[in-house]
């Protein structure tokens, strides 16, 4: 092979000493651009005002005790329940209710976030930020401390007991053998919108029917949520009389209802046509006749399910407007909310919410109860001609005992 002369050789040797000079001074700029470009960064870093997000458990546990064990007014206003009845509460949702703490929550913690989210109905992104929990893990929270709390409807809900022959109770007094009150009110909900036109109510609003029974110290007896806002009172009621483990009216207790259901046995409705509601005798009007009497004397007493709603509704601020679930959670978070409105009164020597809302101010899923299906129990509601002449001698009676006294 001929060797090259000498000028090509100096040729190559300038042109690879040139991409040498190239190449060095490229890598020495990229270099530059990639210093500068991390001092800028790290100065970014550093300059930036940042908010700190505590996350560890000792934050969640101060948290925690701020909302329920600082004070008994503070876990009031916060979870509706004193210190004494929360930890019970807790108690009987692990022994009865199933519910158990995970790896990252304890019990007490998973019931806090459920009472504080029925109790101020708020959503779920809001509480992100004040428990330092993802959006998922609450949503879990309150499914699973839900179904816990349904699971203890048989030691929450109160058995229905009748008046007595001896009772002394000026309200009660004259419904000897009566078991309590019922009625239906609405809930608000969000449905799909195919489904709205079922569950708009008389007043245009998107709603649930809920049939309530409670007693006469204001316990829940029976609940059954779900019904569509333009059902009537009376199909809901023949609805949960025909469920398998409905409400059942045991012979020869009777509820009382309002004028908008049969009057017949089991169901004690007032006059129609006469003077009714407790406002119609706050004006200095005395009864003039027994069917005026008994009405004022049955509207005083079947008030007790008004009070029940306000208080309920009061207690539990998702009841009173719309929520952030589907209609189905909706509808089992109704019945939670109505067996913690029990246990809260029967562990509460004072109900706090009871002196503060009085009434409703409204007149206008499976439903839980006493499931205990054995007795002669009444199966339907239909017109009865021995229940109105048994109405028609108590209001005589009342009336004739009123005049005497006054």
């Amino acid at each position: 092979m001929a060797r090259l002369s000498l000028t090509t050789r100096k040729r190559n040797q300038r042109r690879r000493a040139l991409i040498l000079t190239w190449w060095n001074q490229l890598i020495t700029t990229i270099s530059l651009l990639m210093l500068s470009l991390y001092m800028l960064m790290v100065k970014y870093v550093m300059d930036k005002p940042r908010i700190r997000y505590t996350s560890s458990k000792m934050d969640r546990y101060s948290i925690l005790y701020r909302y329920v064990y600082e004070s008994d007014n503070m876990s009031i206003s916060q979870i509706r329940m004193n210190r004494s009845c929360f930890i019970k509460l807790c108690d009987m949702l692990r022994e009865f209710g199933g519910l158990t703490s995970n790896r990252n929550m304890d019990i007490d913690e998973q019931v806090a976030i459920f009472l504080h989210i029925i109790a101020h109905n708020v959503k779920n992104r809001v509480f992100i930020c004040r428990f330092h929990r993802s959006g998922e893990t609450i949503s879990r929270c309150v499914s699973r401390v839900c179904n816990a709390v349904i699971r203890l409807h048989s030691r929450l809900l109160k058995k229905p007991e009748p008046i007595l022959e001896n009772s002394t109770d000026q309200r009660w007094k004259w419904f000897k053998n009566c078991l309590g009150a019922l009625d239906g009110t609405y809930i608000k909900c969000i449905v799909p919108s195919e489904e709205k036109p079922k569950y708009r109510t008389r007043k245009g609003e998107i709603a649930t029917n809920v049939l309530g029974v409670c007693s006469p110290d204001m316990q829940f007896i029976f609940v059954l949520p779900g019904w569509e806002g333009s059902a009537a009172d009376g199909r809901v009621l023949r609805d949960a009389l025909d469920r398998p483990h409905g409400l059942k009216v045991p012979r020869p207790g009777y509820y009382l209802v309002d004028a908008g259901y049969t009057n017949g046995e089991g169901f004690f409705a007032p006059y129609r046509g006469q003077r009714y509601h407790l406002n119609d005798w706050r004006d200095g009007h005395k009864p003039t006749t027994p069917k005026e009497l008994f009405n004022m004397k049955h509207s005083s007493a079947r008030n007790i399910i008004e009070r029940c709603f306000g208080i309920l509704k009061a207690r539990w601020g998702i009841l009173r407007d719309h929520s952030y679930y589907p209609i189905n959670q909706k509808n089992r978070i109704i019945m939670a909310c109505c067996l913690l409105h029990n246990f809260i009164r029967r562990e509460m020597p004072i109900d706090p919410f009871e002196t503060d809302h009085l009434g409703e101010g409204d007149e206008d899923g499976d439903g839980i109860g006493d499931v205990d299906g054995d007795g002669d129990n009444i199966t339907n509601i239909e017109t009865s001609n021995e229940w109105t002449t048994f109405r028609n001698n108590l209001a005589q009676s009342m009336f004739d005992s009123w005049s005497t006294n006054n």
